[in-house]
């Protein structure tokens, strides 16, 4: 974890290895039988096709693969606005969920602080090689029949009942 921590900081993807191995961490999650979810993996088709594989060697298959569209200025506005406490790490949003007191947190009056993955600057770079390492991620669920899109505007309430709906109309198509 702590080198995927290291990649993050500097805004960069964290490599298909380091991502593979925090993944088997969690393989009893994926094996459990009331379902699961991955959020943000995969992110590559290489760690597309090793989940497939893994998958496959588990007798388990996908439903449904989430794509959430956004417009890369409003990733970079939501994302940017973040800040977290530094005692107790709860996270709040300078437009969207502002602390009472600027720069202090509700909850324990701790000091909050911008994380350096969270940075314009960070964000652009990581958008820009999620966006190289999607596109052929999209394509290859979007052949095997399982990619639903779901515009992320809106609140998370919002988002939430839009990814439910697209969930539900999939499973009843």
């Amino acid at each position: 974890m702590q080198a995927a921590i290291e990649y993050m900081r500097r805004g960069a993807l964290v490599p298909d290895a380091t991502v593979w191995e925090m993944v088997r961490e969690r393989s009893a999650c994926i094996n459990c039988g009331g379902g699961f979810i991955l959020d943000g993996f995969p992110r590559t088709l290489a760690q597309a096709e090793t989940l497939k594989a893994y998958m496959e060697s588990q007798y388990l298959s996908l439903s449904a693969v989430v794509n959430y569209e956004l417009p890369l200025p409003e990733i970079v506005a939501r994302l940017s606005g973040r800040r977290t406490c530094e005692k107790c790490k709860a996270v709040f949003h300078v437009t969207q969920q502002p602390p009472k007191e600027r720069g202090l947190c509700d909850r324990c009056g701790g000091t909050l602080f911008q994380r350096e993955d969270d940075r314009p600057e960070s964000i652009t770079v990581r958008m820009e090689a999620y966006e190289r390492s999607t596109a052929p991620l999209i394509q290859f669920y979007n052949d095997i029949g399982l990619l639903v899109s779901v515009v992320a505007a809106g609140s998370p309430g919002e988002i939430c009942g839009d990814t439910v709906a697209a969930l539900e109309a999939r499973v009843l198509a």
